[in-house]
């Protein structure tokens, strides 16, 4: 089973747009979501752009923030200030990877845990991973929402997350606890890494090294969820080594069209969820 993330994408879009639509009649105004980007990479720039096209699909504004690649900590904290405190911004987005001067970690806490749409702040990965009320780091809760449409069973089941980000690795072996999976964690320490995922019956490459896990690692019938995008020469590639898979593998997601666009609609989905909460919660 190929597990297509950008068709679900797509039905996840056309369900908000009709959301945003009697949002914006309630606020008297369009709900927003403020990216920002620090510098000038152009990976991280194509993101930014794909995440702007995503919300106008769905009728959110977005209000793209670029900051020079020289911006200090104390200045992107004033401008993540400005923008908690602007009400119809409903969610904020600081793009991942900011410049080394920067103290990443700072910046991800100050942004307001209602406007964390993209599940980076620590208190808002705290209450995630105590199952309480809290956005959940984007690319892993679409993984999780992708599982779930195609109905794959995760309680009791033996997950092996290769990765541990605080935005990906992490929060994704948190997930998969809560849906009462058996997680193992891998690392760049990790000793007989073949070994232990052989024993995997859902595998997660979130490590962001190019077809990393081999494919002869894999048993029969597993679940492989490939985080990972490269270019190569050879085209698109993920963290999973792509030939051979659709043959060991009970259900798979592509690269391209898998875990990618299920990461944009998440994270649209939760900026609309905020936007929603204002009106019938009063948070802001």
């Amino acid at each position: 089973m190929i597990l297509d993330g950008k068709s679900l994408a797509t039905q996840i879009e056309l369900k908000l747009k009709g959301q945003v639509q009697a949002i914006s009649q309630k606020l008297n105004g369009t709900p927003a979501l403020a990216t920002i980007l620090v510098g000038d990479d152009p990976s991280s720039a194509t993101y930014v752009r794909m995440k702007g096209n995503a919300c106008k699909r769905v009728g959110l504004e977005s209000i793209p923030i670029l900051l020079p690649a020289s911006t200090t900590t104390e200045q992107l904290l004033s401008k993540i200030k400005k923008l908690n405190e602007t009400p119809l911004i409903r969610g904020i987005l600081l793009q991942h990877p900011v410049p080394k001067q920067i103290n990443e970690r700072i910046c991800f806490d100050a942004i307001s845990v209602v406007k964390d749409v993209d599940g980076v702040t620590s208190l808002g990965f705290g209450l995630m991973s105590m199952g309480e009320q809290a956005y959940g780091s984007a690319t892993p809760k679409g993984i999780i929402t992708l599982l779930e449409h195609y109905k794959i069973p995760l309680e009791g089941k033996h997950a092996v997350v290769v990765g541990r980000s605080a935005i990906l690795g992490k929060p994704m072996a948190a997930m998969l606890l809560n849906k009462n999976c058996t997680v193992t964690i891998c690392h760049s320490k990790t000793q007989n890494l073949p070994h232990i995922i052989k024993q995997a019956d859902i595998v997660v490459g979130a490590v962001g090294i190019p077809e990393l896990i081999k494919t002869e690692w894999l048993k029969n019938g597993v679940v492989a969820i490939d985080a990972g995008y490269h270019n190569t020469p050879n085209g698109a590639v993920g963290d999973i080594q792509k030939e051979g898979l659709s043959s060991i593998c009970s259900a798979y997601t592509p690269v391209p069209g898998g875990v990618g666009p299920m990461t944009i609609a998440t994270l649209i989905q939760q900026t609309v969820e905020s936007a929603s909460c204002q009106f019938e919660i009063g948070r802001t």
